[in-house]
């Protein structure tokens, strides 16, 4: 599985103002999204979920290759058998790219359609969880189709987590609003939303781009 934009977009983006001590990323892949919270953050307790087989064991090459190994540890199970494996673990801040294509589409590849048919991760699940495993000042934050926004929200705060930030990011300024980023509290505050493109035309990318993922890329 290759790197993709949204990874990029949501590792760069996800809250760590409140300085969270412990990281949990639901559906790691290949492990881009914590290795740039290992980066990003002084976080203590890196954590990282994969059910694929494939998928995790280059997640733990990458984790072990990375100068942050000390801080960073995969386990290879599904959410629900990790759940019933924790005792009384709290995360400060728990992140998730989560597989969102509904359409039963067959690319021919079993790995990839796994990751990305929602079955694998019901937006359900993933907030439920989430309920569980923040701490009490903990923060979520996920990167969705925009289309999925409402709903998100509104099944977050039947658990009891309510919006904090929105940020909507469409391909070129022109193009319609594809993505929602969406970070998540147990408190309810005052959201703030904004509004970014990601390039003004083809490997032309905006400031507020440049700006948001530099750090991350060999060439920017």
């Amino acid at each position: 599985m290759k790197v993709g934009t949204d990874g990029v977009l949501l590792g760069a983006w996800a809250k760590i103002d409140h300085n969270p001590y412990s990281i949990l990323d639901i559906g790691t892949g290949t492990g881009l999204i914590a290795l740039m919270l290992a980066q990003r953050s002084s976080a203590e307790q890196i954590d990282a979920l994969e059910i694929d087989g494939n998928a995790f064991e280059q997640a733990v090459e990458n984790f072990e290759e990375s100068p942050w190994n000390d801080r960073l540890f995969c386990f290879h199970a599904s959410l629900d058998d990790f759940m019933d494996d924790l005792e009384d673990e709290e995360y400060d801040l728990i992140v998730s790219n989560p597989p969102f294509y509904s359409e039963n589409v067959s690319s021919g590849d079993d790995a990839r359609d796994k990751a990305r048919q929602n079955q694998s991760l019901p937006f359900e699940d993933l907030i439920e969880a989430s309920a569980v495993l923040l701490s009490d000042e903990g923060i979520l934050c996920v990167i969705i189709p925009f289309k999925e926004e409402q709903r998100f929200i509104d099944l977050a705060e039947a658990e009891g987590l309510f919006p904090i930030k929105i940020t909507r990011v469409k391909g070129t300024p022109e193009s319609e609003i594809k993505r929602s980023l969406l970070a998540f509290s147990r408190q309810k505050s005052e959201v703030e939303t904004d509004t970014f493109a990601i390039e003004n035309t083809r490997h032309d990318y905006t400031k507020e781009y440049i700006g948001l993922t530099q750090d991350f890329y060999l060439k920017m």
